[in-house]
């Protein structure tokens, strides 16, 4: 069996982190940001936070971050600053479940990468667990009721989409020769300067405020929200996930990331008070039984790319921050939606 153990468990916990973002923006949104707002500084302070540490491990050999660039540029523009933005625009023309819904039909389209990429066609159990976690998030989302649809919106959504897939297939490449580190902190610079300039000539509405947010029923400084943006639902999130993708694969770890959904609902209960209804705890049943068929479903042998990382040597493992069961390499990464 792969050692997917504690890749599991770096991808719900960084599900998890990333599951905080929902509440933190909403009690921004209500006092008067901007989505676009929230997602610069959010970003931004991430990769301000990341950029030590990023440099270090280059150890001044910017050639090999040269020679990813395009790797690199593809990761910031599409998978971190351009998913967002395609997403905020989609909620603009259409309601936000169902914005989130076409987003994570995301992983649809990695397990359709995989398959032409690599020739390893997916099971009946991956495919019946893609269906099953997919349905599920229409009770999660709560769906069920009035929802606003248009076709710009749906265009947005699914560029959002597209953005989802080429996090989850770059963060899994290992064999980039990259640390994870500096993968999440050149997507979150490069991120920055594309929500920057798309607020700069107004394709985004931009707004900040100074007024205190409520979160758990108390007013505290919008230092609060932003600080838990940047630091828990940005560049450790990002972090935990990269290791994540590396260790699953692009396509389990995709669906994993799905329990985003489930730990943002029990976040807005927690922080502002949205209690989830019965329904929306069947609909997460449902998504977590999903992600144990596509998991029952992946092949017991090793990905390629992480085969390849074994027979490497620890240098190259520590390089591309990846750890096999069966040597000891320090993880880069473990230190990965508003």
């Amino acid at each position: 069996m792969r050692d997917d153990g504690a890749g599991l468990g770096l991808a719900f916990i960084s599900a998890a982190a990333f599951g905080t973002s929902g509440s933190l923006a909403a009690s921004l949104l209500a006092s008067g940001w901007s989505s676009a707002a929230a997602v610069l500084l959010r970003i931004s302070i991430g990769a301000a936070v990341l950029t030590v540490p990023a440099v270090l491990q280059l150890r001044g050999q910017w050639s090999r971050f040269g020679r990813r660039l395009r790797s690199l540029s593809l990761y910031g523009l599409l998978a971190v600053g351009g998913g967002q933005l395609c997403y905020f625009n989609a909620v603009r023309h259409m309601s936000i479940a169902v914005a989130l819904l076409v987003e994570y039909s995301g992983t649809l389209l990695v397990v359709a990468w995989v398959w032409l990429r690599s020739g390893e066609r997916p099971t009946r159990l991956t495919l019946a667990g893609a269906v099953l976690a997919i349905a599920g998030l229409v009770p999660v989302l709560d769906l069920t009721g009035p929802q606003r649809v248009d076709a710009v919106g749906l265009a947005w959504a699914g560029a959002a989409a597209v953005g989802l897939a080429v996090y989850f297939v770059l963060s899994a490449r290992a064999e980039t020769g990259l640390p994870g580190t500096v993968l999440a902190w050149a997507g979150m610079g490069l991120g920055a300067v594309e929500v920057g300039a798309a607020a700069l000539v107004g394709a985004v509405p931009f707004a900040v405020s100074g007024s205190p947010v409520r979160l758990a029923g108390h007013p505290v400084s919008w230092l609060v929200p932003i600080l838990g943006l940047s630091l828990v639902a940005c560049a450790f999130a990002y972090l935990l996930g990269i290791a994540a993708a590396r260790r699953l694969g692009a396509r389990l770890g995709s669906f994993v990331a799905m329990t985003e959904v489930l730990f943002a609902t029990g976040f807005a209960w927690l922080l502002l008070g949205q209690r989830p209804t019965g329904l929306q705890v069947a609909g997460g049943l449902v998504v977590l039984a999903g992600i144990a068929l596509v998991r029952a479903g992946e092949p017991a042998a090793p990905r390629t790319d992480l085969a390849d990382a074994r027979a490497a040597s620890p240098a190259q493992v520590a390089l591309a921050g990846v750890v096999g069961p069966d040597r000891a390499a320090a993880m880069d990464a473990a230190a990965p939606g508003v």
